[in-house]
């Protein structure tokens, strides 16, 4: 029998989850296929762009994928060089602007990163002997930047249905599932691996475990949203639920809180927005799957507990593991922040230069250690042309969602880049990405008489 294309459309995810299942098992068994896989995606997506006719749709999945897939990718060794994922992006969304072009609007995030080209030359003061080391300082300090830009400039008032929207989500997904397929095979005996409280490599797929909690964080988030916006495919919402337990699980064995925390205010937000827009029936379902969400988490937790020993309970605690209280709740990031501070009281006005901050660190410190916090950062690197870059990424996308723009992912999607930027910096194309899609505006289909869907039809509709 003949399947209908709607009938495909609703196995297309399925077969997708499945296939990068696949995907996390060979990662395991044989890492440097991840490099050949890499290069398929790339001429993949690129073939997309030729050959398909919805341009604007093809430059968001891709760019998304990317986006979710480059932390798998650095903890596989499938990048040529590490800032391979940002560049990707970045690179897609170029492609995008060729193509489709972007709002003259956005040009306050053109601004944003001019400010912080001053900063360039004035770094020059500490790599003039190493040419090669001032390369590298720069692109590592701007690539999160110029992905943010990026990002925002193909996608400010720009208009896609809420269905590609969410397809969007689904791509970004995919690779984190099979990412967290990976991270269960890496290290399968959990008491064996963890023996502090401090964030553990080894359950995080032999990575960082601040990155792989950010990317973990956010694909729980995106799945707890599907739980209260479900896939028309039963079986679909079945496997996604049981990766979203499996993500959370993951998350919390990172013992990296932050990533953590921000999921949880980001549904919490979610949560607030969404109750408003529905109606009452909509509403009950609601609070019972939000009831049954608490309850499966607290299993969740319990477990992690118990497979910690205790372990994970004095990391939330601040307690080391023998249940001593911490001084220093930020780990050693209120010291980055205060010396990234000095840097901006000696320089104030165009900052100490990009890079500098290690120099600050090593000096106030003894440790020459990257910068934690993208906020404080580019206050002391940049000094005052960094605070109004700063208001530009704040008060630029207010103003749109004052002007009409509709998106329901909005407010947590600041979130997520706001605070990912303040405890991880823009180290993952996340953050810039991410900031990116909280400036689409959303449409959300109309009844056939061409009226708009009433505002208690909205989850309907969704």
């Amino acid at each position: 029998m003949k399947l209908k294309p709607k009938n495909i459309n609703r196995i297309k995810p399925l077969a997708a989850v499945l296939g990068h299942v696949g995907l996390g098992i060979l990662a395991s068994v044989y890492r440097p296929a991840m490099g050949l896989y890499l290069v398929v995606v790339f001429a993949y997506f690129i073939y997309r762009f030729l050959t398909k006719p919805d341009k604007e749709k093809e430059i968001l999945v891709a760019s998304a994928y990317m986006a979710g897939a480059e932390v798998f990718f650095r903890m596989t060794k499938a990048m040529f060089f590490y800032e391979t994922g940002k560049y990707a992006v970045i690179l897609f969304l170029l492609f995008g602007m060729f193509y489709t072009g972007f709002k003259r609007k956005a040009y306050p995030y053109v601004l944003y990163i001019l400010l912080l080209l001053p900063g360039v030359i004035l770094a020059l003061e500490y790599y003039s002997d190493d040419l090669f080391l001032f390369r590298k300082n720069v692109l590592f300090n701007l690539s999160g930047p110029l992905c943010l830009m990026a990002s925002a400039l193909y996608c400010y008032g720009r208009r896609i249905s809420f269905t590609v929207f969410l397809q969007l989500l689904d791509a970004m997904l995919y690779p984190i599932i099979a990412m967290t397929v990976y991270i269960y095979l890496y290290a399968p005996d959990i008491q064996s691996v963890v023996t502090g409280t401090a964030s553990n490599a080894a359950t995080s797929g032999g990575f960082g475990p601040n990155q792989v909690s950010t990317v973990l964080g956010l694909g729980v988030f995106i799945l707890f949203t599907r739980l209260l916006l479900p896939y028309k495919n039963k079986l679909v919402q079945w496997v996604m639920l049981f990766f979203l337990i499996a993500m959370a699980h993951r998350a919390l064995l990172t013992f990296s809180r932050g990533g953590v925390y921000v999921a949880i205010l980001m549904a919490s937000v979610f949560v607030f927005f969404f109750f408003q827009k529905v109606n009452v029936l909509h509403k009950a379902k609601l609070i019972f799957k939000i009831g049954v969400s608490l309850l499966v988490t607290l299993g969740i937790w319990g477990l992690a507990v118990s497979q910690t020993g205790g372990l994970l309970e004095n990391r939330y605690a601040n307690e080391n593991a023998a249940g001593v209280s911490k001084d220093d709740v930020t780990t050693g990031r209120w010291d980055l922040f205060l010396a990234e501070i000095q840097a901006f009281i000696d320089h104030p006005f165009l900052g100490g230069g990009v890079g500098s901050s290690k120099v600050y660190h090593e000096a106030e410190l003894g440790e020459a250690a990257a910068s934690h916090n993208e906020i404080s950062r580019i206050i002391g690197e940049h000094g005052l042309l960094g605070i109004i870059a700063l208001c530009i990424l704040l008060g630029a996308p207010l103003i749109r969602k004052l002007q009409g723009q509709r998106n329901l992912y909005f407010y947590p999607f600041l979130i997520f880049a706001f605070l990912t930027m303040a405890h991880s910096s823009m180290r993952i194309a996340l953050p810039g990405f991410i900031y990116g899609l909280a400036l689409l505006h959303l449409t959300y289909g109309k009844k056939k008489t061409g009226s708009p869907v009433p505002r208690q039809s909205l989850a309907k509709t969704w």
